[in-house]
This record gives structure tokens, sequence and C-alpha cells, in this order.
């Protein structure tokens, strides 16, 4: 007892130390650079005939696309886009977060604990949903300021439904990571578990708001929803939705982010409509772009109670106002958005009931920290579920085994990873408080076996050498970590 008490003051300590020597945490430092998108004749701003005028934070744009004012300085992914002046940078969102205990029953004890929490706590639970390897759980990590989520190039990274805490101030935000949504027949040929179907609908009956996270680098799948996607959202019209445009980096053509959000919008942002007017098509050789025009398009009797046009002053104290009594998509009725039948999915391309609209790149954390505020400012009042060092409800076995299917996924080829097994023969505290792991990896064939070994056994050196990295990261302590591959029986 007194072995692994311990190792979680030694570890504590090096949290401690951590958080003085690196100072407060900055998520989404980086900005989109480069003169081209700075000051009010940037080229983006150019493309979209946007005036100079339009630059301030009660800018045109920031309205016609219902994103309140303080979300249009140079914090939001908007105005980096449009290439609003700098201003002054936000105060810190808090400290680092804490380490995932190491003992399985250390961590059971913090889960079970009774919640430290303030007077007045707020709360919020929010879905991240999107189609597979859309970055949703990239994006939780960089939110959560720790890797606790397994992140791979290939899909369905992420086998079940994990909750992710995060804890400032008086407010908690409990992050619900699920499996991108897939059908029968995908999860069938991937080897999937009935879990991977039924997990995100379950986070949805237990969210407050779901973030709907689109690859716009990927141009088969960016100018749509997945007809899973759609359908997730239309079983649960009555909860807020905010679209998120994952990767904007990777775009090289910015004046697509538009075009690419009235589409997955059927141009209607909070009620408002959007539309995107652009010149005939010209040379393609031409480095000229067509310019696109913005127009608002919205009647007179849209200033009804939760409309941002209604209530900019309000919201500017209060946050951005979501409010289920009056969701985004009555377009000037106030009231909450229709039921569609599976003949309207049909047709549909985008959600026309999306409560924002927000633009970043999680792997580089651009921007992340603007989503993560706007999120802190939803929270409703209401008690807390955890304690405040909790990071997740994944056990410490739980993580280890998703960071070493990460890993897996990332350098075994083709469906071979997918038919992997692992099995934890040994975790317990070296003399010197260092965590010890030897797992074996079970693969249905030989050639599996001599493929995740590799030459002089050089894949399987990498795959521990990396995995046992990340979860020094997660549990801020000394990881020996031994992986054994072996044929199963």
């Amino acid at each position: 007892m007194a072995a692994p008490m311990a190792a979680a003051a030694a570890r504590a300590a090096l949290w401690a130390a951590d958080v003085a020597a690196a100072g407060p945490l900055r998520l989404g430092a980086a900005r989109f650079t480069g003169s081209r998108w700075s000051g009010s004749s940037s080229a983006l701003g150019g493309i979209l005939s946007v005036p100079s005028r339009w630059n301030g934070s009660s800018s045109a744009l920031g309205r016609i696309l219902s994103i309140p004012s303080r979300w249009n300085g140079s914090s939001s992914a908007l105005g980096s886009l449009l290439g609003i002046p700098a201003e002054a940078p936000p105060a810190a969102l808090g400290q680092h977060p804490p380490p995932v205990a190491t003992d399985k029953e250390e961590q059971k004890r913090l889960l079970e604990n009774r919640p430290d929490q303030p007077p007045q706590p707020k709360v919020l639970r929010i879905a991240i949903i999107g189609a597979p390897n859309a970055g949703k759980s990239t994006l939780c990590n960089q939110l959560l300021g720790r890797k606790v989520f397994p992140v791979s190039k290939k899909v369905h990274t992420t086998r079940c439904k994990a909750r992710g805490v995060i804890t400032h101030e008086d407010t908690q935000l409990i992050i619900l990571d699920t499996p991108g949504l897939t059908n029968p027949l995908k999860a069938k040929r991937h080897n999937l578990d009935e879990a991977m179907l039924t997990d995100p609908w379950d986070s949805m009956k237990h969210a407050d708001l779901v973030l709907v996270l689109v690859d716009v680098s990927d141009h088969w799948t960016r100018n749509s929803l997945s007809k899973e996607v759609l359908k997730c959202l239309s079983q649960f019209p009555h909860i807020p939705s905010v679209l998120v445009l994952n990767k904007v980096d990777i775009l090289k053509k910015k004046f697509l982010l538009l075009e690419i959000a009235t589409d997955l919008t059927e141009g209607i942002v909070n009620g408002k409509k959007l539309e995107v007017k652009s010149s005939p098509k010209q040379d393609s050789r031409s480095s000229v772009k067509p310019p696109l025009h913005l127009t608002q398009a919205s009647p007179p009797e849209s200033k009804v109670p939760g409309s941002p046009f209604g209530q900019e002053e309000n919201q500017a104290q209060e946050g951005s106002g979501l409010d289920r009594s009056s969701d985004a998509g009555a377009a000037g009725t106030g009231e909450g958005p229709k039921h569609h039948g599976a003949k309207d999915l049909k047709e549909m391309k985008g959600w026309p009931h999306f409560q924002e609209i927000f633009m970043l790149a999680a792997l580089r954390g651009e921007e992340v920290d603007t989503l993560k505020r706007y999120l802190l400012m939803q929270a409703k009042p209401g008690p807390w579920e955890f304690h405040s060092d909790v990071l997740t409800s994944q056990s410490p076995q739980e993580i280890c085994d998703n960071i070493i299917r990460e890993k897996l996924l990332e350098y075994l080829p083709l469906e071979v990873p997918y038919g992997v097994t692992q099995v934890t023969d040994v975790w317990e505290e070296g003399e010197c408080g260092e965590l010890l792991i030897v797992q074996s990896l079970l693969v249905p064939r030989e050639s599996h076996k001599r493929m995740l070994i590799g030459r002089g056994g050089k894949v399987i050196s990498r795959i521990a050498q990396e995995a046992g990295q990340d979860l020094m990261n997660a549990f801020l302590c000394e990881v020996r970590l031994k992986l054994k591959v072996e044929v199963k029986g």
C-alpha cells in the first residue's frame, strides 16, 4: 500500500513541477500566418469582397454566420482567416491537466469520489460525432490538454465511447468521444463490435450539445454530411448542434471554406440564410480566384427570442445564447427544428439547424482554444459528475490498450491490425516507482507475426518505444513497456 501511495505522491510532485516550469497551458496558440492573411486587405478578404469596415468587432460576416461579436476578434477562426488585426491574447484557461492514475484501484477511487464542486457549479455534456477519421479523438485530446484517446490515420481507431473531463474554475465539461458513425456493412468488414454502431447514438441521448466534425481536406466528402450523421442529428433535433470544420490548415484554397460551410448548413446558420455567390468560372490556369459575395437574406421578423440579432447585447455578457426553447433551425419562427423523415434526409446534403460554425486545425491546436472557451460559456447550472482530479473515465489499462492499438494501426498494413488481440500479462510497479507493462499481441497467422515483428525486430521495437512515450505523457511517470508477439492457438 505504501509503494502505490509513494508513487502517486511522486507523480503529483512531478506534475506540480511540470506546471510551475511550463506556466499556463495555452491550447490553440497558433494562427494562420503569413502577410496574405493579415490586415483589412487580406487575400481572403479580397476574394470574398469583404470591406475593411467588416473587420470590426461586430463584422457583417460574423452576423451572417451568427457568430457573436466577441468571436469576431483575432482569437476566432474566422477572424484569423479574414485577417482581422491582432489583439491582446486572452487569459489562459487554467493550468496543466492532472495525470491519469496508473493503478486501477486508484483510478476507481477517483471516479467514485464525491465531486469537489463549488457552491454554484456548471456543467455541459458534449457529444462529438462525425465520419470515421474526421479527427474526433485528436480534438478531444487537444481540448483535454493531454493525450488519453488513440489517434490514427486509419478509420475506426476509437472502438468504444469514452469520456474526457475538463474542469475549469466553476465549470465542468464532459466530452463524449465516440466511434465514427458507420453502417453494419462497414462494421462487419473491419471486424467491429456491435457497440461501434450503438455508442454514438447512446452518447447523443446524454448530450447537452453536439459537435459535428467534418474533415475539409477530404474533397470527396467535405461538401456533404454522411447519411449516418444526418440520421443521428434528425433523431435528436432538440439538442443544439455546432458545425466544426477540421483540418483547415491542409486546405490550400481557403476561399472554399465558405462554400463548404454553405453546403453543410443548407445555406442556413442559426436561422439566418447564408448566400455565397461566385462569378462565372474563369480560366483554371489563372491564379486569380473568382470573387465570392455574402448577402444576408433573413426577414425583419427574425429578431425573435433566441435570435443572435435580437440578443447581441445579452450574448456579449452571457455567452452565445444556446437555448433549446428557440432552436437555430426555426429561421425566424422561434420554433424548434422539425423532424426530418427518411425521404427528407435522402435529399439533404447538410443540416440547416447548426447554431455556430468553427474552423480549426485540431492536430496543430489552431483555434481549439477558441472552441474551448465557447463550450465553457455554454455550460448551464448543474452538479458536476466527476472530481476535479479526474481527466478521463477510462481505466489505465484501457488507455494502454488503446495507445498500443493506435501504433498497430499506424505501422501494420491493410486489415492486419484489426485482427490483433491484446492480452496484458504484467502490470506492476517497479522498485523505483516505474510502471512495468508486458503485453502479448496475438495474431491469426504466422505471416502477420513476421509483419508485426519486422526485419530485425524494428517494427515491434518502434511500436513499443512510441507507445511507451505516450503512456509516460499520460501517466507522468516512467513506463517500461515490453511487447510479445504470438500466433493464436
